[in-house]
C-alpha cells in the first residue's frame, strides 16, 4: 500500500480486506498501522537490530488503534528509533520483560519453592494468608521488577490502624524479594520493601494476676463439669429456634480443659501442647521431649501441677489432647477458650498470654497453692497440698 501520513482521518478510513496489511507513514521510516483480517489495528514500528543488511528485523507493537492518538504513536515510534540508533533493541527488551512474573506469580513460586519447603506449616499458612488476602489484591498484577517502593509504602501506610499486621506485610514482601533475587528471577538489588520505616508496635504482653488466675481456674472447672450458662436475646427473630433455657450450657471436654491448664503450667506454645504425643512424655522423670518445636528440639521440665494434669488424663490415642478422631490431634482451643474467658470476665485475654503469665511467675514457682488448686479444679486446699507434697518427694507416678 502507498505510504501516507498517518492521521486520525487516514486511520478511520482503513478497512480490512481479507488479509493482513500495513499502512506506512510517509514521514517516519518504519512507523505504520497494521490491519488484521479481523479488523483489529495497531500502531507499530519496524527496524533492524544492528548495522548492515544482515541485522535482524524487529517489529515493535506500540499500542492498539484507539488506545492512543496517531500523533502520540508517531512520537513513541521516534523515541524507539532513537534508542535503536544508540544500540538498543527495544523489542528484545520487551520480550524479556514479558518473562518477568507478576507479583502474584512470584508469590506463587515463593510459597511453593521456598516457604512450603523450608518453613513450618503454621509459618506457611501465615505467609500464604498475608500474600493472598493483602498483597495480591493490592499489587498482584504489577510486574515483579516494576513494583516500586512507593507502591509498597502506600500499602504499608494503608494498614496504619493495624501496625503489627502492616509490619508483617512489609516483612513478607521483603522475604519474597530476597528469594526472587537468590533464584535469579529478578535482580538481587531489587527489593521494594527496603528502607520503609516500620510502625511502632505496642507490646501485646498480658500477665494474669493471681485473682484473675483463680477466676480462670474456676471457669475451666465449671465448664468441664456442669457447663457454663449462656443467654439469648429473646427479642431476635431466631431466638425461638435455640434450646430452652434449661439446656443453654456450654461444656468442654476433659482434654480441652487439660490443654488449657498445661499451657499455663508448662509455658509451652499452643501447637506444642495440641500436637504433643504420649511417646514424648516421660512421667517418671517429669519431662516432655519435643522433637520439633518452634526453636527446634526441646526438653520441657514439668512441675507438679503439670504432672497432676497429665496423670489425670486417659490415653485414648497417640496424642495427649486428641480431636474428634482419637488418632488426630485437636485442631484448636478457640471455642473452649472463648467460653471460659468470657465467663471469667477476661474477654480479650489471648491463649498466648498464658505463656507470658507462666514466665512472669518464674516457671510456675510463684503460684500459691490456692491459685494452683483452682486451676487444677480442687475443691479442697488439702488436696492440692497433698499433690504438691507427692511431687516434692518424687512419689507422684501414673498408675
Amino acid at each position: 500500500m502507498t505510504a501516507k501520513r498517518i492521521t486520525k482521518r487516514t486511520v478511520d478510513a482503513l478497512k480490512p480486506n481479507g488479509s493482513e496489511f500495513t499502512l506506512w507513514d510517509d514521514t517516519v521510516s518504519g512507523f505504520g498501522v497494521r490491519v488484521r483480517p479481523t479488523g483489529a489495528m495497531s500502531y507499530m514500528v519496524v527496524y533492524r537490530a544492528g548495522s548492515g543488511r544482515g541485522a535482524p528485523v524487529r517489529r515493535y507493537t506500540i499500542a492498539a488503534v484507539g488506545k492512543i492518538a496517531p500523533e502520540r504513536a508517531r512520537a513513541r515510534a521516534k523515541a524507539i528509533l532513537g534508542l535503536v540508533a544508540h544500540g538498543h533493541d527495544p523489542a528484545d527488551q520487551k520480550t524479556a520483560e514479558r518473562g518477568v512474573p507478576t507479583v502474584a506469580e512470584l508469590a506463587g513460586r515463593f510459597i511453593a519453592e521456598h516457604v512450603e519447603v523450608k518453613c513450618k506449616n503454621r509459618t506457611a499458612q501465615f505467609y500464604r494468608d498475608i500474600l493472598d488476602r493483602i498483597v495480591k489484591p493490592a499489587v498482584g498484577t504489577t510486574k515483579a521488577d516494576k513494583l516500586s517502593r512507593l507502591q509498597v509504602g502506600k500499602l504499608h501506610s494503608s494498614l496504619s490502624s493495624r501496625p503489627f499486621q502492616a509490619n508483617r506485610v512489609l516483612a513478607v514482601i521483603g522475604s519474597m524479594y530476597a528469594f526472587a533475587g537468590r533464584a535469579s528471577i529478578i535482580s538481587e538489588s531489587t527489593n521494594p520493601a527496603r528502607r520503609i520505616d516500620k510502625f511502632k508496635e505496642s507490646r501485646r504482653e498480658r500477665f494474669l494476676t493471681g485473682e484473675e488466675l483463680e477466676r480462670l481456674g474456676g471457669a475451666i472447672r465449671e465448664a468441664e463439669t456442669i457447663g457454663i450458662p449462656w443467654t439469648v436475646d429473646e427479642s431476635k427473630p431466631n431466638a425461638k429456634h435455640v434450646p430452652k433455657s434449661a439446656k443453654r450450657f456450654t461444656k468442654i471436654n476433659p482434654f480441652a480443659a487439660a490443654a488449657l491448664r498445661l499451657l499455663l503450667f508448662t509455658g509451652c506454645r499452643l501447637r506444642e501442647i495440641l500436637h504433643l504425643r504420649w511417646e514424648h512424655v516421660d512421667l517418671e522423670r517429669g519431662l516432655f521431649f519435643l522433637p520439633d518445636s518452634k526453636s527446634g528440639r526441646k526438653t520441657v521440665i514439668l512441675n507438679g501441677p503439670a504432672l497432676t494434669v497429665l496423670n489425670g488424663l486417659q490415653q485414648v490415642g497417640p496424642y495427649v489432647v486428641p480431636g474428634d478422631d482419637p488418632e488426630q490431634p485437636r485442631p484448636d482451643l478457640k471455642r473452649p477458650w472463648n467460653a471460659v474467658t468470657k465467663h471469667a470476665g477476661l474477654a480479650g485475654v489471648r491463649l498466648h498470654d498464658l505463656r507470658h503469665t507462666y514466665a512472669s511467675f518464674g516457671a510456675g514457682g510463684g503460684l500459691g497453692l490456692p491459685i494452683i488448686g483452682r486451676l487444677l479444679g480442687h475443691s479442697q486446699a488439702a488436696t492440692t497440698a497433698r499433690y504438691a507434697q507427692m511431687t516434692l518427694f518424687g512419689t507422684h507416678r501414673k498408675q
